[in-house]
């Protein structure tokens, strides 16, 4: 068979475990692929394409049931693009929702990096830091 490959193939190609993409056939978002005579599963480029955006779906945060749905739209065919679309485009409003948390978190992070500083003799000085832990210094605002 040209053009296909086994669950150790797929797993090499994708990072996911043998047990990762046999779930994602139980879960319904993949097809069941082809089997051989000896029952051994064969993959597809297509299955690979479908695998591959679905792990970036799943790395990106998107739960099991909104991969289950665009898999669904998938495999149903032209016809339903604008809902492909929207799904997507939700999905990335809420991806870069967290991403805008994740800097807000981040500069904390660097605040309290800079805090660190003048106990261990770099950087800037904060003034008396009384509390490098919670934040609580006499000079500057509480930063947890």
């Amino acid at each position: 068979m040209t053009g296909s490959y086994v669950i150790a193939e797929v797993a090499a190609r994708t990072g996911l475990t043998a047990h990762t993409l046999r779930y994602y056939e139980r879960a319904g978002l993949i097809e069941p692929p082809a089997r051989e005579w000896n029952g051994h599963r064969r993959y597809t480029e297509g299955d690979l394409g479908m695998i591959t955006i679905l792990t970036k779906l799943r790395a990106t945060g998107m739960p099991i049931e909104g991969m289950r749905r665009y898999a669904a739209l998938c495999r149903q065919g032209p016809g339903n693009e604008a809902e492909r679309r929207a799904l997507l485009i939700e999905h990335r409003e809420q991806v870069l929702s967290r991403l805008d948390q994740l800097q807000a978190d981040l500069a904390v992070v660097d605040l309290k990096i800079e805090m660190y500083a003048p106990a261990t003799g770099s950087g800037a000085d904060f003034g008396r830091m009384e509390d490098l832990c919670s934040g609580a210094q006499s000079s500057q605002p509480l930063v947890t």
